[in-house]
């Protein structure tokens, strides 16, 4: 009853004119830019950190749930329409829904796409009402060992499990660890690695390195490839209603994607990417006709779709009420908390009930505005695909630019930003995943802090990491994270 009588306070907060704008103008931008490729939500937030600092707290995060969900939606349009999935949960989407849309079908790949992510955020929604809370009551269970341990959990899902290369993962993981240790250390008082630059002496700023490496880094490595022939750019035609049989055949992988994403997206290695393949999965074994995958089937677009949107919202379960990010738009979206001195975790909604509340009811009627903007103006959203990338990026460069300068009106920087650029830049073209170095960075400092903690609590004993039980399980688990993928890959080499 107290989860039900936070969420109608939350609901109150969101009906009032001023925040249902917010969350029209969150939404609406998320679907435009998860329809352009390459620009996701993390670009899209980070963009934005800079332009909302003097907002109020709880109208910022009304935008960027609005945009985090708002891009989930549009990058399935790019997916289908240009076989270019702006996001990388879109991937599946992409193997039918370009065929379909090849075969005169785009219309109803693109409906039922826009429906089951509606019906799977919205049941997801209400899974993260009622789950958060009670996960906050395990993480009051946590102290300074256990957080630490759960950090360490956190690091290698992240890095081992969600890239291709364990190695390329911990090596991103540790550049960002490198970057969150620039400063002064808080309790000796010493400068480190600032080599005698007076600027760092505060530390590297998250939103430098968060529109360094999403915007400029993006921007650079689209402009390396410009030289490549043009896509080729499915017409939307015909209408955008679903015929009886594209219901009867989609309305239970809506259902199951989203029992498939949203606990899946909960977990520290959550994200989009492996439910949306376990649902693809399930869809084909319980499909009538699995031949027919691959070529057209409009249950691999639904139920991968709602598997999507179900773990976008499970996404912020962990981050929530641990403080967790497990991808790389919760990493960002950790930022903005700290931006306005805000730190998730068990004391997030008490402390802040009204934001949170607000945050998640606000996600109930983006979800609503979305439905009603896809459906009729997806003709609108797909001629967005015609922009030339040369000016997409290029304003993206001045925006970027515009939007760090004035955080602290210091051409130091400018440079900065282009040095994080020119390494995001760098790791896209060696194929080096970008989430672990965001994770490293924003948690780096904490996870430095909770071991110190710990460690003078135990009064300089280490053993309190591996003699506190909850502790020693997430030290486990970790191990498991990875040397499990390498006892795989040997296994079947052999």
């Amino acid at each position: 009853m107290d989860t039900l009588a936070a969420l109608l306070d939350g609901f109150a907060v969101a009906f009032t004119p001023v925040n249902l704008l917010w969350s029209l103008l969150g939404v609406t931008l998320g679907t435009a830019i998860g329809v352009l490729p390459g620009i996701g939500p993390a670009l899209t937030i980070a963009l934005l950190l800079p332009v909302t600092y003097h907002l109020d707290p709880t109208a910022a995060f009304i935008i960027f749930g609005g945009l985090y969900y708002g891009a989930m939606y549009g990058s399935s349009t790019t997916s289908i329409l240009l076989n270019t999935p702006g996001e990388t949960g879109s991937i599946v989407t992409a193997i039918d829904g370009h065929m379909m849309a090849k075969k005169g079908r785009a219309a109803p790949a693109l409906a039922t796409a826009a429906i089951g992510s509606f019906v799977a955020g919205t049941i997801a929604t209400i899974g993260l009402s009622f789950v958060s809370p009670l996960m906050v009551k395990i993480a009051l269970l946590f102290g300074p060992a256990e957080y630490f341990s759960l950090m360490i959990l956190a690091f290698v899902t992240v890095s081992a499990l969600l890239g291709d290369s364990t190695l390329r993962g911990m090596s991103s993981l540790f550049i960002g660890l490198a970057i969150g240790l620039i400063g002064i250390d808080t309790q000796t008082g010493q400068a480190r690695f600032t080599f005698g630059l007076l600027p760092l002496l505060d530390g590297v700023d998250v939103v430098v390195v968060a529109v360094g490496l999403f915007a400029l880094g993006e921007a650079f490595h689209i402009a390396f490839r410009l030289a490549r022939s043009p896509d080729e750019l499915s017409k939307v035609t015909g209408s955008l209603w679903m015929s009886k049989s594209d219901w009867a055949r989609s309305w239970k992988p809506w259902l199951r994607g989203t029992a498939i994403g949203f606990p899946l997206g909960s977990l520290p290695a959550g994200g989009t990417e492996i439910p949306t393949f376990l649902s693809y999965l399930t869809e084909k074994r319980f499909a009538k006709n699995p031949k027919e995958f691959g070529q057209g089937a409009i249950e691999a677009v639904a139920g991968p779709e709602a598997a999507n949107n179900a773990a976008v919202a499970g996404v912020l379960v962990p981050l929530l009420s641990f403080g967790l990010p497990t991808s790389a738009t919760a990493a960002i979206l950790l930022a903005a908390f700290q931006q306005y001195g805000i730190q998730p975790g068990p004391m997030l909604f008490s402390g802040n009930s009204t934001l949170v509340w607000a945050l998640i009811a606000s996600l109930y009627l983006g979800n609503f505005m979305l439905l009603v903007l896809n459906l009729p103006l997806v003709g609108l959203w797909a001629k967005l695909l015609l922009i030339p990338r040369p000016y997409l990026y290029g304003g993206i460069l001045v925006f970027s630019m515009l939007g760090v300068y004035s955080l602290n009106n210091a051409v130091f920087d400018l440079w900065l930003l282009l040095g994080v650029g020119v390494i995001g830049f760098l790791m896209r073209q060696f194929d080096y995943p970008v989430a672990p170095m965001v994770v490293g960075l924003i948690l780096g400092p904490m996870a430095e802090g909770q071991f110190r903690r710990a460690y003078a609590i135990a009064q300089g004993d280490v053993s309190v990491f591996f003699t506190q039980p909850i502790s020693l399980g997430l030290l486990l688990l970790a191990a498991a994270c990875v040397i499990g993928p390498i006892l795989l890959r040997r296994r079947k080499a052999a």
